[in-house]
């Protein structure tokens, strides 16, 4: 925990998965989400399953109105940027009090997805996908 020019308490957290990393600031206030410095609305073009993926922590323990969340956020599509959120949320909340490590686990929200994209093979277009096969 540091505190902010105001002295609130601020409570840090990463996340990542995929391409992308999110460094995530928890701060009392009335449960609004910004990212990058834009409404979390509109960066996730109100999408209710990103919105609700970025939220998930706080809702299982009951404080979506207790904490603004302060993202930046780069690389990676909007998927992956919002699961980073939800890492970093938790990670973040984990600071705040240990006793959330418990609630949080069960959920699986402190689990980093170790899933990111296969890397191409040399003779193959893609990943796993070869050139067609020509018999003569």
């Amino acid at each position: 925990m540091k505190e902010d020019q105001s002295g609130r308490a601020v409570y840090w957290g990463t996340g990542r998965r995929k391409k992308s990393v999110a460094r995530v600031r928890l701060v009392p206030g009335q449960g609004e989400l910004t990212v990058n410095g834009r409404p979390g609305n509109e960066y996730f073009q109100f999408n209710p399953n990103y919105l609700a993926t970025t939220k998930a922590p706080l809702e299982t323990l009951g404080l979506e109105n207790d904490y603004d969340i302060l993202v930046n956020i780069h690389g990676g599509g909007l998927t992956g940027q919002s699961e980073s959120v939800r890492l970093g949320v938790a990670r973040a909340l984990c600071e705040l009090d240990p006793d959330n490590r418990k609630p949080l686990k069960t959920e699986g929200y402190l689990t980093r997805d170790p899933r990111s994209k296969e890397r191409k093979k040399y003779g193959l277009r893609k990943a796993r996908k070869a050139p067609q096969y020509s018999k003569r």
